[in-house]
Parts: structure tokens; sequence; C-alpha cells
């Protein structure tokens, strides 16, 4: 799951780059009239499956995909596993994937993340929750629903507290004290402002510390983060 580090993309500016894919128009039309309503938010285009939604985004500027699931020709896990690989190829650069569904089920959870998935959502979440997702996402935050999440970690990831394990502890050994606690507050789901109230730290700071964890281990972003400080054990099923 692991994928070697790429160069930061620049800080964005100016609204929000949105592509929707869903195979029904009316889930679009709905979703387009709530973002249409928000004056940092732009829908640029729409797509009715993954394959159209890959024809269509060369050449045009979005950061931020939603992406439904089930849909004919080209399934949304294999669409996002697609844009993520052109993305790294790229250096790094290209949207981020926000998947949203109605199938409230593990398999689903587990496989977009391991897809590359910068985020998980239900289609039943409020137009706030919808929104401060995109708008994360496209700053470079991982947000999963915390339902899902916590019935993937309670599901798989119990084996991480059985003799012999964690995995991979040693891969810790690269990290500083104070980046080992952000890996920590990350894996228990803090963002960047309450990481930085728990540490007394600047905003500035704990970004900084993210990204050489980031470079250091060769992950991706803060899903894998959050995957390796279970992996490691750093963090366990229960924690908060």
């Amino acid at each position: 799951m692991t994928i070697p580090a790429t160069l930061e993309p620049p800080a964005p500016a100016g609204p929000v780059r949105v592509m929707i894919v869903d195979d029904q128009a009316l889930v679009r039309a709905g979703f387009r009239m709530v973002l249409d309503a928000e004056p940092d938010v732009e829908v640029v285009a729409e797509a009715g499956d993954g394959q159209a939604a890959l024809d269509l985004l060369p050449g045009r500027d979005v950061d931020v995909v939603l992406m439904d699931i089930r849909m004919p020709r080209l399934d949304g896990i294999e669409a996002t596993r697609r844009i993520v690989e052109n993305a790294s190829a790229a250096g790094g650069f290209g949207p981020r994937v926000l998947v949203l569904t109605t199938f409230d089920l593990d398999e689903y959870v587990l496989a977009a993340l391991r897809a590359g998935a910068a985020g998980f959502l239900l289609k039943d979440a409020g137009p706030a929750e919808l929104l401060s997702a995109i708008r994360a996402v496209r700053t470079g935050d991982a947000v999963v629903a915390p339902g899902p999440t916590r019935r993937l970690l309670d599901r798989f990831l119990p084996a991480l507290d059985e003799p012999g394990r964690p995995d991979g502890i040693e891969r810790l050994d690269v990290l500083t004290d104070r980046e080992r606690e952000v890996l920590v507050a990350v894996g228990r789901g803090l963002n960047n402002t309450e990481i930085a109230a728990s540490f007394f730290l600047a905003e500035a700071t704990v970004k900084t510390h993210i990204g050489r964890i980031l470079a250091k281990l060769g992950l991706r972003d803060r899903v894998q983060m959050v995957v390796l400080a279970y992996e490691t054990g750093l963090v366990r099923v229960g924690d908060a």
C-alpha cells in the first residue's frame, strides 16, 4: 500500500474545482445544487461513470473528484485507482478523490482506501459535512466517515494486538520523538488545528512535521499515516 513520497504540490488558490461522477443524473444535480451555492466551490465537470471521468480529466483543472462506487462500464474503485496512479506518474500533482456511496459496507471502505481515495463519505452526509470534506481533501487532509472507519478498524485490525505484532515497528526508528507523537495524533483522527493545540505548536509546524513523516516513511497521505499507526501498534483499536 505504500507509495513513494512525491513533491508537495503548491498551496491551493482560488475556488475548489470539483468533478461529480455518478451514474444517476438526479444525484449529480443534487450535488451540483449544493456546491453551486458556495462561493469557494466550482463544479467544472460531470461524468456518468468512471470511464467517462477518466476521459474528461486530461487537460482539465480538477482539485477534487466526488466519486460514486457502483457505476456501469468502470466502477468508482478502479477509476479512483487509475486517477491516483496517473497523479503519481505526474509527480503527485493531480485531483484527489472523495468517494461517496450509499453502501455502508466495510469492503467498500477498505477498497476505496487501498485504491488511494483521500476521503470516504456516505451519501446521506449533510451538506455542511460534504462541503467540509471537499475543502479538507483539497488542502491535503484525509476524510473518512467515522462509522465505516470504526467498523473497518474493528473488523480488520484486531490482529494487530496479537503476540509478535506489531509489524514494521522498526520503520519508525527514522522519526524523531515529536514526529512519532504527531503520527499518533493523526492516527487517532486529530486534524492539524487539534494537533497544534495539543502540543502547543503553530499549525505551520504541524504541517512541517507531517510532511517529514510522509517523506521519511514513503507514505502518500494522511490515510496511509492512519493505517501505519495501527499496523505498527502506535494506535490501537479503542484508543481515543
